[in-house]
């Protein structure tokens, strides 16, 4: 692999809410257009985050802002912030937005993590749709999850399966002020309908001693049709992250096989799934090369080849990797790099977009792979 093309897609405003940008990803629509998603705020945790929405037709070389994209209207009566936006290509020309929405008004001024108890304030997903490539949006629709989930967490687009199903991955939370033990867990929900209505959850990471966290699941489907998720994992008895777990579905996400760690640390990025079944996956290795990186592999199961490796983005000195969950949780709010997104391209290329600055403006680039 190799870089071709990179360069930066948003214009960050120091002291502005314009401020620092996060949270990319990005969607290879079946015409060609390519549409990509980011968060903007006055930094990496305030009431005044929303979701830009910028559109390329020359394969990420230019790209422009998509003006008032999505709707600011309050949800549930209370005001909120929008987190993320995830993009999916239900058919040609029928896009499906789903979002991350966070309450900012039951607990005004309050940080998204409690730091006494690790909660976190009340959040809601929901869905809207575009039937002309994002220009204009349906109504935002919550999605009804059970509440023993708690808050939810997006971190993954709407996942459309072979036989027509959607597959939404969730990633549940504590409420802001319960101080009992954490007992995080990656579940998905399978809807039939388009995403009207969901059935009950399946987990897809879970220890049940509440050690290990599985953060950030990135989800994907793979040429032949079975998933493969890739986890960020946390071992809070230990007090450190480990290396990025991988687990494979042959069953639409019903079931998982085993853990695999697959030698990379130590945040997954989401990957891209080629036509011929190889995998790009970029990951952030934070406490060692302090870089963006990534991999090839031929298959969704295979190995990722050391060989392949290149750089994306290097940042600087490595940091500690030996926090507890409150200072991990605190210390997201400052990191100034992180979260690739990978997509394949019509002519075979990959794309990965990611943030990068420092504490007072984050910007969104990307890097064009050619493989």
């Amino acid at each position: 692999m190799k870089i071709i093309d990179a360069g930066r897609i948003t214009q960050s405003v120091p002291g502005t809410e314009r401020a620092v940008y996060t949270f990319p990803a990005v969607l290879a629509c079946q015409d060609g257009t390519l549409l990509m998603t980011c968060r903007r705020g006055s930094n990496k945790d305030c009431a005044d985050e929303w979701v830009e929405l910028y559109r390329s037709t020359d394969g990420g070389r230019r790209w422009r802002q998509m003006a008032n994209a999505f709707s600011k209207a309050t949800v549930g009566g209370a005001a909120s912030s929008l987190r993320v936006v995830y993009l999916t290509e239900a058919d040609e020309g029928h896009l499906l937005a789903a979002s991350l929405w966070i309450d900012r008004e039951t607990q005004p001024g309050a940080p998204l993590f409690n730091p006494r108890t690790e909660g976190c304030l009340p959040m809601g997903v929901f869905l809207a749709d575009s039937y002309d490539g994002g220009r204009s949006w349906s109504a935002w629709r919550p999605v009804c999850l059970p509440a023993d989930l708690g808050p939810p967490s997006l971190t993954n687009p709407l996942l459309g399966l072979e036989d027509g199903a959607l597959l939404l991955s969730i990633e549940t939370n504590k409420q802001y002020d319960d101080a009992s033990k954490w007992l995080q867990r990656v579940v998905t929900l399978r809807s039939d309908d388009g995403g009207m209505t969901w059935g009950a959850p399946s987990d897809a990471g879970f220890d049940r001693s509440g050690r290990i966290f599985h953060w950030d699941l990135r989800l994907a489907v793979a040429a032949d049709g079975r998933l493969v998720s890739f986890a960020w994992i946390y071992d809070s008895v230990a007090g450190r992250y480990c290396p990025i777990r991988r687990r494979l579905s042959q069953d639409s996400g019903r079931t998982w096989s085993s853990a695999q760690d697959i030698g990379l640390a130590d945040q997954a990025g989401h990957p891209a799934m080629l036509p011929d079944g190889r995998v790009v996956l970029a990951w952030v290795d934070r406490f060692g090369s302090r870089s963006i990186r990534a991999r090839l592999a031929l298959d969704a199961a295979a190995d990722f080849d050391p060989a392949s490796e290149m750089v994306i983005y290097q940042h600087g000195e490595s940091a500690s990797n030996r926090l507890g969950v409150s200072a991990t949780l605190d210390d997201m709010s400052i990191w100034s790099y992180g979260l690739p997104y990978a997509e394949t391209l019509g002519n075979g290329d990959v794309l990965v977009v990611y943030y990068a600055g420092d504490q007072t403006a984050m910007d969104i680039h990307y890097a064009r792979l050619s493989l």
